[in-house]
């Protein structure tokens, strides 16, 4: 590995530490290394960070983004909401249940995880904290059930995995919905135990009738369905992830105008933020792909795989190995960034232990989910707390036992392949 190279990433590291804008960073780098190498054409700088933004299945990033703002604009939230209520309603701590319940269906909606952090702590922790639950509790469970939002289908994170390690999206989106609903599972149990423990009451003593079951589902039911009409479509062979994603576009602006609470305005606005949102993640995409470049010059992937294959011969031992990194990697990265760079150069090496690409990638996303929620520079944590206006520290402390579950799950994940390939291997 060259001095240059070494340089570059020193620079790049010490801009993200000093909160430079990722893309900015990553650019910086990159760029330190072209100027060292007066060799090299300066040329390729600009074509690598145009190319790497030139993937057809890239294009489905914005539609699924689309959707998602638009779903904030037709009621949809509400009407899942009040079904999520009818029932989580008995459980031990009843609104943090719906909590849960919700950030893991709105996360077949929306697709971003900062969208429904910011969105449930506006709707959310206020209702919480005027039922009795504390500050912090209400946040931290906020913060951690919005984990769920990239592990469900149409994650953000599972189409820029395939788009990167050349995975089946449809796979990945398949394997997402056992992934997440092992989340959310042990997730409300978690929140039970707790609700119990501290006396947080329940939402409802009205007991769930059939009557009362189906007179909640009955509005939620239209927006439920466009996870399995995008995973049915892709299956089917109806249309590809990409074109799932102008599915998505189309079917919330018709709920947007079937419940009639969308309107032109809010279309225009929607745009906008559909813009601001993809540009920002195209950006970071696009710097990414030069640092890649890079590596790829460097022959890193090569020579880390030799160096990994000669000195861990266990796929498990490969795996905690990973883990730990990746969680490391996540206390400081931003999850996508990490992503474009980290897996061209650990995907190959998960293949020669014979790691399943879709438990693997599985697993890379769970890492960078948890990242998100990591102190200190967790995305998740700052945008629930500055909205909801809750100390970082409190949170941190509060948030313990969520991040002792994270692990179980994780190591779940690690060990058994088939809570990420059962769906898959079903359906396939």
């Amino acid at each position: 590995m060259s001095d240059v190279l070494v340089l570059a990433a020193i620079v790049m590291l010490v801009f993200l530490f000093l909160k430079v804008p990722v893309y900015i960073a990553v650019l910086g780098g990159s760029m330190v290394y072209f100027v060292m190498n007066p060799g090299i054409n300066s040329v390729v700088f600009a074509q690598q960070a145009i190319i790497g933004t030139e993937k057809i299945s890239l294009m489905a990033i914005p539609f699924f983004v689309c959707a998602g703002i638009f779903m904030n604009y037709t009621g949809v939230t509400k009407r899942i909401m009040d079904f999520c209520e009818v029932v989580t309603g008995r459980l031990p701590g009843g609104l943090a249940q719906v909590n849960v319940l919700l950030s893991t269906v709105m996360g077949g909606l929306s697709g971003s995880n900062i969208a429904d952090a910011a969105m449930e702590s506006k709707m959310m922790v206020p209702e919480m904290t005027k039922k009795g639950f504390s500050l912090e509790f209400s946040s931290v469970v906020t913060a951690a059930s919005s984990m769920i939002t990239p592990l469900i289908p149409p994650g953000i994170a599972m189409i820029l995995y395939g788009c990167i390690a050349n995975v089946s999206i449809g796979k990945l989106f398949i394997s997402g919905f056992g992934v997440g609903g092992l989340l959310c599972i042990t997730m409300m149990i978690l929140v039970g135990v707790i609700s119990k423990k501290r006396g947080y009451g329940i939402l409802s003593t009205e007991k769930l009738t059939g009557i009362r079951f189906w007179k909640s589902l009955k509005p939620a039911i239209l927006p439920l369905m466009l996870p399995i009409i995008i995973i049915g479509g892709i299956r089917v062979g109806i249309f590809t992830a990409t074109e799932a994603g102008a599915v998505a576009i189309l079917y919330a602006a018709f709920l947007g105008f079937l419940y009639r609470e969308m309107h032109i305005a809010d279309i225009i606005q929607g745009l906008k933020e559909t813009v601001a949102t993809t540009a920002s993640i195209m950006l970071i995409v696009s710097a990414a792909s030069v640092f890649s470049w890079i590596l790829t010059k460097e022959r890193v992937p090569q020579m880390l795989t030799e160096w990994m294959l000669a000195n861990i011969h266990s796929k498990y031992i490969f795996l905690i190995v990973v883990n730990i990194f990746l969680l490391l990697v996540g206390m400081f990265i931003e999850g996508n960034a990490s992503m474009i760079i980290l897996v061209p150069l650990l995907a190959p090496i998960a293949a020669q232990y014979g790691i399943n690409e879709i438990q693997f990638a599985m697993i890379y996303i769970f890492n960078n989910a948890i990242g998100a929620l990591s102190p200190p520079m967790g995305t998740l944590m700052f945008v629930t707390c500055s909205i909801t206006k809750c100390k970082t520290a409190a949170f941190i402390k509060e948030a313990i036992p969520f991040y002792i579950l994270l692990a179980v799950n994780l190591l779940l994940l690690t060990w058994f392949e088939p809570f990420t390939t059962f769906l898959v291997n079903l359906f396939y």
